[in-house]
């Protein structure tokens, strides 16, 4: 019977330090996301979804309320390996690649779109997710945020590019200051190489 595993971090625990610990990450990866991903591997088994893809599960299981426990998990796993991919060290600033026109062509300028991505990231009430998405691959962008566990995927959208505002993404660095985190997400932290990849519709993760 196949499980899911825990995916590994892309980058050495403490790379993205001074922004985010090792700390953090030692507590968000190796305790919460492995959670996730244990707990799914508890549920599959009772269910027909053994031995499918991730991707498989999540929209297999978004639209039925029975399966809600079930959807929760599994897109967990899928968002958080995403997130990590999202960030790299030396990252951040201003997009690279043909997403530049993308964005640029969507929200007017990247100032534009870096408020209203900060915006719904700093508005989400409680956990969730702020992303860039698209409606196809290389189609229109626009910006979302889900609540939970929810994910692009359900509703048919592709994701880009994701900040994790749930609590544990940021409080050991940066407490409540959200707003303070999500800055330095934009600034030092964004992988435009793989939004741009995803964009593109290019396997560059592992989301799977």
């Amino acid at each position: 019977m196949s499980t899911i595993n825990l995916p590994e971090l892309p980058y050495a625990k403490n790379a993205l330090e001074p922004y985010i610990s090792a700390e953090t990450l030692e507590f968000h990866h190796d305790k919460h996301h492995n959670a996730y991903v244990t707990k799914l591997n508890e549920l599959l088994p009772n269910s027909d979804l053994v031995g499918k893809e991730l991707d498989e599960i999540i929209k297999a299981t978004a639209k039925d309320d029975s399966k809600a426990g079930m959807f929760n998990q599994a897109a967990q796993v899928w968002n958080h390996t995403f997130y990590w991919n999202c960030m790299t060290p030396n990252g951040g600033g201003e997009p690279t690649g043909d997403l530049k026109a993308k964005i640029e062509e969507a929200f007017g300028s990247y100032a534009k779109f870096r408020e209203e991505f900060k915006n719904a990231a700093v508005s989400q009430f409680g956990s969730g997710w702020a992303w860039l998405v698209a409606d196809s691959v290389g189609g229109k962008l626009s910006i979302m945020k889900t609540a939970n566990a929810d994910t692009p995927m359900a509703h048919g959208k592709i994701a880009v590019l994701t900040c994790d505002v749930w609590e544990h993404a940021y409080y050991i660095d940066y407490r409540n200051r959200r707003p303070d985190y999500v800055d330095t997400f934009l600034d030092k932290l964004v992988n435009w190489d793989y939004a741009n990849a995803k964009y593109q519709g290019k396997d560059a993760g592992v989301e799977k």
